[in-house]
């Protein structure tokens, strides 16, 4: 299985749903590739934000080797599923997309629902870990059952 992240600078969301689905991924015996990308430029080959860091180096998952690419088109067809962390990262990659089959790859990555941007408040990069973790817990499960 192979899994793509996405937010719009991947330095803060998207590098915690990397580096925990693949923790949790390797402790449940999956096989399983992981990447992130932002839909924005900006931070192309920057480390994820310090905060992201540390945060996740707190609950014993490291995403310090991480650095930040952007989207590509051709990763449409190097991944199975592509998810997004809010509805305008969703607008953003769905315009790139050249088929219905790879629209159907791009899915909110808390259905119904948004991942708070933690950029611009420091106190909310611990609940938005939670968050994600207990997401990235139903991916596996429902990832795991399809199989």
């Amino acid at each position: 299985m192979k899994i793509l992240m996405v937010c719009l600078g991947n330095i803060c969301r998207s590098p915690l749903a990397h580096g925990i689905l693949e923790h949790l991924a390797k402790e449940n015996g999956l096989d399983w590739e992981i990447d992130s990308a932002g839909t924005g430029s900006w931070h192309i080959g920057h480390k994820p934000d310090r905060r992201s860091i540390a945060v996740a180096k707190s609950y014993g998952v490291d995403i310090s080797s991480q650095r930040a690419r952007q989207f590509e088109i051709n990763d449409f067809d190097r991944y199975d599923f592509i998810f997004v962390m809010d509805e305008n990262n969703y607008k953003d990659v769905i315009a790139l997309a050249k088929s219905q089959e790879e629209k159907n790859k791009v899915k909110l990555f808390i259905p119904n629902g948004v991942v708070p941007d933690p950029y611009w408040d420091d106190t909310q990069f611990d609940p938005v870990y939670h968050m994600i973790y207990e997401q990235c817990q139903k991916l596996i499960e429902s990832l795991t059952k399809k199989n």
